[in-house]
């Protein structure tokens, strides 16, 4: 019964955010071409639906930065769908890329493009070489990005093999790798199960990796999974204290 209740709240919520977001876009977008405050109103959708949610308990920590404008390309760990609704209690904006077919659910897909979001055909090699493009409008506009390198979600837990397209695009356009590690979301909704169960999930804020001079994107990538294996390995430890 209270994932019922979980799921009809956040459908409720999601439904009431389209009016509110539209009209922040349409009051904003005169003055905020990177969909900054668009974006940031979609995404408290997700502290409504888990502050209504009796199974959940999300915590934010770590190095947060300070300033909601400084554009970074933000990569974290998969571990399931939750991992969206966890990551959205960043108190800043993060432009989502995300596969298209969430882009054709109604109402959802409709406040993505709203806010700004960044849509990917797997498929499609054209569409992967455009989603560059992309990121680097929103970065440009004084945006972060997230993208979760592992491409899908990890059934086992386990941090899986990252890809170079985040990391190609941190590098384009100079900006830091910000790195999050994600904990307690496997726990709340199982990947191939409806069902919500009891978790506490953390997301912990690592130090920004710069693309500094001799630090190619083989290097970036695997100094940015070593640093979220890293923090994993110390949030499992926490835990089992």
């Amino acid at each position: 019964m209270l994932s019922l209740w979980a799921w009809l709240v956040l459908g409720v919520t999601i439904v009431l955010a389209l009016p509110v977001v539209t009209l922040v876009w349409l009051a904003t977008a005169w003055r905020d071409p990177g969909r900054y405050w668009a974006g940031y109103t979609f995404r408290r959708i997700a502290v409504i639906a888990r502050a209504l949610n009796p199974l959940w308990t999300f915590t934010v920590s770590g190095d947060i930065p300070t300033d909601p404008r400084r554009p970074y390309l933000a990569v974290a760990n998969h571990e399931s769908f939750v991992d969206i609704l966890l990551i959205a209690h960043l108190p800043f904006e993060l432009k989502w890329l995300a596969k298209s077919e969430f882009f054709a659910i109604p109402v959802v897909g409709w406040l993505m493009r709203l806010a700004g979001d960044i849509r990917l055909v797997r498929s499609e090699q054209r569409s992967r070489d455009a989603v560059l493009g992309e990121i680097a409008d929103r970065l440009g506009k004084r945006v972060s990005v997230m993208v979760f390198p592992e491409g899908t979600r990890s059934a086992s837990g386990q941090l899986g093999e990252f890809r170079d397209g985040a990391f190609k695009a941190a590098v384009a356009n100079g900006v830091p790798i910000l790195p999050l590690a994600v904990i307690g979301t496997r726990d709340a909704l199982i990947k191939h199960d409806w069902r919500f169960g009891t978790s506490h999930a953390e997301v912990r804020v690592l130090p920004p990796i710069l693309p500094e001079p001799g630090l190619d994107v083989a290097g970036l990538r695997t100094r940015t999974r070593d640093a979220i294996a890293t923090a994993l390995e110390q949030l499992r430890a926490e835990r089992d204290a």
